[in-house]
């Protein structure tokens, strides 16, 4: 079994929640707490998941929506099965890496 960790990203439900429907709003709330980010930047991490963020935005999140960090980025851990190959043993083959399936020959028993 495969556990492949997720995250959602919740700051546009929680400036929705607080009547904040402009990334632009965000822009001198942030400044107030002295975290200099452009418009830009603002508009893709609100409008994104990021991937990285650095604990002085995310303490300056938490500081103006009066939440935590798991209010904020709520996770969860998808369990997958393993791939295991059907019918009598055969290979799975995964055409993204191998290319072009080979044509089977076929001999007959004589």
């Amino acid at each position: 079994m495969t556990r492949r960790p997720t995250y959602r990203w919740r700051l546009r439900d929680l400036m929705a929640e607080h009547d904040m429907f402009a990334t632009t709003a965000l822009l001198p709330l942030l400044d107030e707490r002295g975290i200099d980010l452009s418009p830009s930047q603002v508009h893709r991490l609100v409008t994104q998941a990021p991937e990285r963020l650095s604990l002085p935005v995310l303490a300056a999140l938490c500081d103006i929506f009066a939440c935590t960090p798991a209010d904020l980025i709520v996770t969860d851990v998808q369990i997958a099965a393993d791939r295991k190959a059907s019918g009598g043993g055969g290979e799975v083959l995964d055409l993204a890496t191998t290319g072009r399936p080979r044509r089977a020959r076929v001999r007959r028993d004589e």
